[in-house]
């Protein structure tokens, strides 16, 4: 079976526990709305990043809150690229489907729509 990446992003107002934790379970419901066949034990393993003015709490949690507890789950700092979206949390999702790649839906949330205009439509652009 294929592995597909799901992506998506999404910016937090602020640095705490709560609002990181949120803004993550938002972006990962968000992801799985807008994918209706992905289903938790599907999912092969899952990245998180932060930016590095992110520091309250690791993103991965939400995952664990909502149930993903068998998915491999990894958090990691983005690169601190001059001109980078602030407080952004960012997902990689590695899915083992039978869907093509274009059929998969990335998801950028806020602020975080800024990143992939091209992708903020119907998923389906070719990257």
């Amino acid at each position: 079976m294929p592995v597909r990446g799901i992506r998506g992003a999404i910016d937090v107002p602020e640095d705490t526990p709560g609002a990181v934790l949120e803004a993550t379970r938002e972006l990962l419901t968000e992801m799985q709305n807008a994918n209706p066949q992905l289903r938790g034990e599907d999912i092969a393993s899952a990245i998180f990043t932060t930016s590095k003015d992110l520091q309250a709490v690791y993103p991965a949690q939400a995952a664990r809150q909502m149930g993903w507890v068998a998915v491999p789950l990894l958090c990691c700092q983005e690169l601190d690229v001059r001109g980078g979206l602030p407080r952004c949390v960012r997902i990689l999702l590695h899915w083992n489907t039978e869907l093509p790649q274009n059929a998969v839906r990335h998801v950028y949330l806020r602020g975080a729509a800024e990143l992939r205009p091209d992708l903020t439509g119907n998923g389906n652009e070719e990257i």
